[in-house]
C-alpha cells in the first residue's frame, strides 16, 4: 500500500512521543503535558496553514477529531502515569480495531486474518492487563504501584476506545485536506485541555516548557503523517501501521528504564503487538 511509509512513520513518532510523554506525565500533570504538546502543534499548524490555505470541507470532522482526541490524550497520559509502559502501550494499541470496524461499515470486508488479529489483540488486552508491576518496586510500596498500575487499565482501554475514533474522523478530514484536519483538530483540542488545566490549577516553570514542546511537536508529525498516509491507502490498514508505536515505546521502556513483565503479561503484550498487524492482513 502506497501509504506505509508514511503511516509506519507515524508510528515511530508516536511511539517516542508517548514514552517521553509517559516520562513527564509522572512528574507534570497530564492536563499540562497535553495542553503544552497540543497547544505547540497549533502554533507550527497555523503558520503553515496560514500561507497555504484551508479546506472548509475537512473543519467538520477535523473539530471531531479534536474534542474527541483531547479526551483521549489526558486519558493515555494518565495511563502511562500511573501503569507501567510496556502494559498501557500495547492496550491503547488495539485502537487500531476502531478504524478497522468503521471501515466495515463503509463497505470494506475484513479476511480471515484480521479477525484472528482482532481476537488476538483483545486477548492480548486481558493477559496484559493482569497485575502489572515496575522495577522500581519494594516491599514497603509495592500495593500502592499495584493499585495505580490497576487504575490505568480502564483508562487505557478508554483510550484505546476514543484514540481509535479520533484517528478514524482524522481519516475522514484527510479525505478533503490532511493539514487543515489536523490544524482544526488541535485547535479544538487547545481549549479543551485549556480549560482542564485551569481547573486543575497545574503549573510550569520555563524550564518546563521545551520537553513538553518537543513532545507536541513529535505528536504534530505523527498526527500528520497519519493523516497523509490515510489519503493513499485504506483507512484500516493505515490504521494498524500507526498502530504499530507501542513497539516503539515497549523498547526505549525496556533500554532505559529498565521495565520488565511477568509471563502471562508478556504473553499478552506478545498477542496485542502480533494483533496488530494481522488487523491489516
Amino acid at each position: 500500500m502506497s501509504g506505509a511509509p508514511a503511516a509506519l512513520a507515524a508510528s515511530v513518532l508516536w511511539g517516542t512521543a508517548d514514552f517521553l510523554a509517559g516520562r513527564a506525565s509522572r512528574r507534570h500533570p497530564a492536563a499540562l503535558v497535553a495542553l503544552v504538546g497540543q497547544a505547540v502543534g497549533l502554533v507550527v499548524l497555523a503558520a503553515v496553514l496560514a500561507v497555504r490555505g484551508a479546506d472548509a470541507a475537512a473543519l467538520a470532522p477535523g473539530a471531531i477529531s479534536g474534542a474527541v482526541g483531547a479526551i483521549a490524550v489526558l486519558t493515555f497520559y494518565r495511563a502511562l502515569a500511573l501503569g507501567t509502559m510496556s502494559v498501557v502501550a500495547p492496550i491503547a494499541a488495539t485502537s487500531a480495531i476502531v478504524p478497522v470496524i468503521a471501515g466495515v461499515a463503509d463497505g470494506e470486508r475484513p479476511g480471515p486474518l484480521q479477525w484472528v488479529g482482532v481476537a488476538a489483540a483483545l486477548v492480548g488486552v486481558v493477559l496484559a492487563s493482569t497485575a502489572p508491576g515496575r522495577p522500581e518496586e519494594t516491599a514497603g510500596d509495592h500495593a500502592t504501584q499495584a493499585a495505580a498500575a490497576r487504575r490505568a487499565i480502564p483508562l487505557a482501554l478508554f483510550a484505546a476506545l476514543t484514540l481509535g475514533l479520533g484517528l478514524t474522523f482524522l481519516g475522514r478530514a484527510a479525505d478533503h485536506d490532511a493539514l487543515t484536519g489536523v490544524t482544526v483538530a488541535r485547535a479544538v483540542a487547545v481549549p479543551v485541555l485549556a480549560a482542564v488545566a485551569v481547573r486543575a490549577r497545574v503549573r510550569a516553570t520555563v524550564r518546563d516548557l521545551p520537553p513538553l514542546a518537543a513532545i507536541g511537536l513529535l505528536d504534530t508529525a505523527a498526527n500528520t503523517a497519519f493523516a497523509l498516509a490515510t489519503t493513499t491507502g485504506l483507512l484500516s490498514l493505515v490504521a494498524v501501521l500507526g498502530g504499530l508505536f507501542p513497539v516503539v515505546t515497549v523498547a526505549l521502556a525496556y533500554l532505559l528504564l529498565g521495565e520488565r513483565l511477568r509471563g502471562l503479561q508478556r504473553a499478552g503484550v506478545v498477542l496485542a503487538l502480533a494483533g496488530v498487524p494481522l488487523i491489516g492482513a
